[in-house]
């Protein structure tokens, strides 16, 4: 059975919020960690599964508010293994999709410190989830891109069915999203173009706004965090998870 050795640290994906959709190796780790240093978007209920006497440390950086640096986060974690103490890094979604991980693998091999990774599910497959979207469609997408709402933005000039034959996903895209609709339309991608935004996946609060890419810059704001899927395959399931989504709260 899985247990956190001690002096090894585990970069742990905590998944989109959802406890049930954590792996196995995730839950064992964190039953058996001394230490827990978590993003601050991990909720509550996933750090319920933590044992009782593991230390719990928020080392999150969010909306721009950083109350710790990564060189912090970096020594917190070098600091706890050499002390002989098994440590979970538990981030949300996946470790290793703009996670800051590359950076922290690399600070633990510099300091010599034994780390493994643990791969979450990723908010972009819970988004597309909600949204009941295959994010690839041998009709309309072969391909999926995924990026930041900082780096969104491409400056491929490639003729139209090209651009327009992958599904975007960006992670963090930001409250305003009319600047990244206004990059899209002048790449040359068409108003209609399908967007689904995706607030809070696979949580109970979940919310699913479908809109298209001219009309992107006036979606009302979404909690946090949300996420932006845009491509043919969303058109019909989007819209469909939306009308699901009130009919859900109508009932409720």
């Amino acid at each position: 059975m899985t247990q956190a050795k001690k002096g090894v640290v585990y970069l742990v994906g905590a998944g989109p919020g959802d406890p049930e959709l954590l792996t196995l190796r995730a839950v064992r780790l964190l039953e058996s960690a001394d230490v827990v240093l978590h993003d601050d978007l991990v909720p509550q209920a996933i750090l319920d599964l933590a044992s009782p006497g593991a230390e719990i440390v928020n080392v999150g950086k969010r909306c721009g508010m950083k109350s710790i640096t990564q060189d912090e986060i970096n020594a917190l974690m070098v600091e706890r293994a050499r002390a002989g103490r098994g440590v979970v890094r538990l981030k949300s979604g996946d470790p290793l999709v703009f996670g800051r991980a590359a950076e922290e693998m690399a600070a633990l091999g510099d300091a010599g410190v034994a780390f493994e990774i643990v791969p979450g599910i990723t908010a972009g497959f819970a988004a597309a989830a909600a949204i009941r979207c295959s994010l690839t469609d041998r009709d309309r997408a072969s391909n999926v891109v995924f990026s930041t709402g900082h780096h969104a933005q491409s400056h491929n000039r490639s003729p139209l069915p090209e651009i327009e034959d992958a599904t975007r996903v960006v992670y963090m895209p930001g409250r305003d999203l009319s600047l990244l609709a206004a990059q899209w339309l002048d790449e040359g991608l068409p108003p209609e173009f399908p967007c689904a935004v995706v607030s809070r996946a696979a949580q109970p609060d979940q919310e699913v706004q479908s809109t298209t890419l001219g009309e992107l810059g006036n979606a009302r704001t979404a909690l946090a965090p949300s996420l932006l899927i845009a491509g043919w395959a969303v058109r019909e399931t989007a819209a469909a998870a939306t009308v699901a989504q009130a009919a859900i709260h109508a009932a409720v």
